[in-house]
């Protein structure tokens, strides 16, 4: 008797860890334009929680590996993003229409002022800014900071982030530790990385780290990288970027 209560306590068991454990399933549907109807090629589509990508097709198809209650996330240029909550009746019907609604963008005028060059080499050098960036490396880490030419003391700047409780890059980082696991699983995907890197809007990097676009810049200036480069760099690199700078924070969190 005592052996049969032991046998059907892990039948039970293992019966509830297969319910436990959620298999990857597959969703569909056909993206369109809100306005026209017609469809939206090109349109990514990235599971926020698991962090994969698609891409729709000519015809705005997408299929997407989703689990129940995933949360989809639609960016295309020119349109509004949307996200969107995965149910079990999608799941079920497994194909669905998506809208997107255009975007109304009032075009400002742009004055564009050159520089007032002479003509001359030794003079016109002269005329031209430039811009130095430096980069600071710590003893024990494989890589450094960045900093602009405006940053003379950035090596205590980095510490006194890291190290002062009350900073912007010690909040960001100690109360988004899921989303910055999300960094590892980013690089395995393909498409979401060929996305990061084709895109400069800092969207998509804001809604996979659970940020403001208006954040990003600041936690970059507290791992000390330059203006140029907060500004001029793909959102691939500024995600490599703050995954760097995450990794050290471990570190030197550590010691």
């Amino acid at each position: 008797m005592k052996y049969f209560v032991v046998f059907l306590f892990l039948v039970l068991s293992t019966a509830a860890f297969s319910q436990d454990k959620e298999h990857p399933q597959r969703v569909s549907g056909y993206i369109v334009n809100d306005n026209t109807k017609l469809p939206l090629s090109s349109v990514n589509i990235i599971n926020l929680n698991k962090v994969r990508g698609a891409t729709s097709d000519a015809k705005g198809y997408f299929e997407i590996d989703v689990q129940p209650n995933d949360t989809l996330h639609f960016s295309i240029l020119g349109f509004q993003s949307l996200r969107i909550r995965v149910t079990n009746d999608w799941i079920k019907n497994k194909v669905t229409k998506i809208q997107l609604t255009e975007k109304a963008i009032a075009l400002e005028e742009v004055v564009i002022r050159p520089f007032n060059l002479t003509g001359y080499l030794e003079v016109d050098s002269k005329l031209i800014p430039s811009k130095e960036n430096y980069r600071y490396s710590i003893s024990g880490l494989t890589q450094g900071y960045e900093a602009g030419e405006y940053s003379p003391n950035a090596f205590g700047k980095v510490l006194g982030s890291i190290f002062n409780p009350a900073d912007v890059l010690y909040n960001f980082f100690g109360k988004n530790p899921k989303e910055l696991k999300k960094l590892k699983e980013m690089k395995k995907d393909d498409t979401v990385r060929n996305l990061l890197e084709s895109k400069f809007d800092r969207e998509t990097v804001a809604v996979l780290l659970g940020v403001s676009k208006d954040e990003i810049p600041e936690i970059l200036k507290r791992c000390n990288y330059s203006d140029s480069f907060i500004q001029g760099a793909n959102d691939l690199q500024i995600m490599d970027a703050i995954s760097g700078c995450y990794e050290q924070y471990k570190i030197l969190k550590r010691n």
